[in-house]
């Protein structure tokens, strides 16, 4: 924990001179989705607070916000954990996402699309590959479909969906082959790219469908052996 929270005092300078509930909540959201703060771990109010220089009041609305995106849990007598995805929560996350990001594109009208951050998600895909860095791969794979998403223009389904991706990356964290994970959708989200870039929307979800499809599978599949592997190493 000691390493997390010296990287977490680094952050202390994004909160600026009004430092909020909803500021440290984006910061602790951040650090969980990249892994600083794993599934399981047990957010120490007087480390984290010191850390950040927050008042004990501001992290514990930053605590509860973050419960309410279901990135973290309150147990009681026992304090604050990153959440524990199961894998009927899994398979939930993957429903909305098909729900939400089919819809997206579907909806995207006559071309051309405005494709700048969605082309550039899959470069940084290309660049994370050819530096073996599966983690990374996993993170631009994630900012393509926020991308994706962005093509809607709406801010109120950019934040549905920026806590789905966090809690999305909760289950990555657990994965224990991100290469495996990670790697076979690179060339997929360039197939998407490249439908979109032709114009052709229809084509960009079918294989946007089929994409999310098979990611589930794999995801699912990978996470269900994970999950129980650790529960046969504590019982």
């Amino acid at each position: 924990m000691a390493e997390q929270l010296t990287a977490l005092a680094d952050d202390r300078a994004l909160l600026g001179r009004t430092s909020t509930a909803e500021r440290v909540s984006d910061i602790l959201r951040t650090r969980i989705a990249d892994g600083y703060f794993p599934p399981g771990t047990r957010l120490s109010e007087d480390g984290i607070g010191g850390a950040l220089g927050v008042s004990r009041n501001t992290l514990r609305e930053a605590f509860r916000l973050l419960t309410h995106e279901r990135l973290l849990v309150h147990e009681l007598n026992r304090g604050v954990f990153v959440r524990v995805l199961t894998v009927e929560d899994v398979e939930d996350i993957y429903r909305t996402r098909s729900l939400v990001e089919c819809a997206v594109v579907r909806g995207l009208g006559e071309p051309p699309y405005r494709l700048e951050g969605v082309a550039a998600a899959v470069a940084e895909g290309e660049s994370a590959t050819a530096g073996n860095d599966w983690k990374a791969l996993g993170t631009a794979n994630i900012h393509f479909h926020r991308e994706l998403v962005a093509l809607a223009g709406s801010e109120r389904t950019d934040e549905l969906m920026r806590s789905v991706f966090a809690e999305l990356r909760l289950a990555f964290h657990v994965v224990d082959d991100p290469r495996r994970l990670h790697e076979p959708y690179l060339a997929r989200n360039r197939e998407i790219l490249r439908a979109l870039q032709d114009g052709d929307r229809r084509e960009a979800e079918r294989l946007l469908q089929t994409y999310l499809t098979a990611s589930l599978e794999r995801v699912v599949e990978v996470y269900r052996r994970r999950v129980g592997e650790e529960s046969a190493r504590t019982s």
